[in-house]
């Protein structure tokens, strides 16, 4: 009785306003603002993440390859290391003691030919056109300053003693550099359009031995360079990775107008519209 009594009493308190709560009484606590100088922090102590080790970073991927083929060639010029550019040239022109041929001066474009013919065959490339040709255009203007600049510091003669700028071999770099940008825009549909490339890359350095235009270290040297040309046009290429070819809509409209007269009349409007695809 004495419990039903005190409830009583706290409801008419409560409805003549005697005994009123407090906002803290009836209100949820409010939380804290949230501490934003410390935002970039791992929250709640999860653990960040784990960095690469340099060793499988983007540019020792890309460079290792072409530093162990330009290392080899360095290491032979002059006719020095364990195979010397002597022994291979004998070798080879006793397999084509007579053979000549102006084939190697045509085949250094061809990979950029498969290039155009596979994206004509609408086979979509990692990049669009624009960027694709940007790269190429980088990656060309650094593979003939650096093989250029190492020809003229190393003098290097030829087989056939027409000047002294054998080393590295600047047809091989080139073809080796059209086919890393094949191999690079379209091994993600098939591996087999790189194998092409580089198979006729490998081909025109052959026959730069064959003509006697160049030693081993020469061709096997220039092959590295041009893969690190392509390699370091990619990497120093941010214009717009990965964006499709623009949206382009051109749309015909009639727009009504009515004149000071009370007629009905019109022109005609016509929209515009470019804007990359998503």
């Amino acid at each position: 009785m004495q419990q039903l009594f005190i409830r009583l009493a706290l409801v008419l308190a409560l409805g003549t306003g005697i005994f009123t709560p407090t906002t803290a009484q009836v209100m949820p606590p409010v939380a804290a603002p949230a501490d934003t100088t410390h935002k970039f922090e791992n929250p709640g102590g999860t653990s960040a993440a784990v960095k690469k080790p340099w060793y499988k970073g983007k540019l020792v991927k890309a460079t290792a390859v072409p530093a162990l083929l330009i290392t080899y060639g360095a290491l032979h010029v002059n006719n020095h290391g364990f195979y010397t550019n002597s022994d291979a040239q004998y070798d080879i022109h006793q397999l084509f003691p007579t053979y000549r041929t102006r084939l190697d001066d045509y085949l250094i474009f061809a990979p950029y030919l498969e290039l155009g013919a596979v994206a004509l065959a609408g086979v979509e490339s990692r990049n669009d056109r624009i960027n694709v040709g940007l790269v190429v255009l980088k990656s060309e203007l650094i593979m003939l300053a650096s093989t250029f600049a190492v020809k003229s510091l190393v003098g290097e003669e030829r087989p056939d003693g027409s000047d002294n700028l054998s080393f590295p071999s600047g047809h091989t770099a080139q073809a080796f550099l059209a086919a890393s940008i094949v191999h690079t825009e379209f091994r993600d549909k098939s591996q087999w359009y790189g194998v092409g490339a580089y198979a006729i890359a490998t081909s025109v350095a052959a026959l730069r031995m064959i003509n006697n235009a160049h030693w081993q270290s020469d061709v096997i040297a220039g092959a590295g360079f041009g893969i690190l040309s392509a390699h370091l046009g990619y990497l120093t290429h941010r214009n717009r990775w990965g964006r499709k070819p623009k949206d382009i809509s051109f749309s015909p409209s009639w727009q009504p107008t009515l004149t000071p007269t009370g007629t009905l009349s019109g022109a005609p409007v016509f929209t515009f519209a470019w804007r990359p695809k998503k």
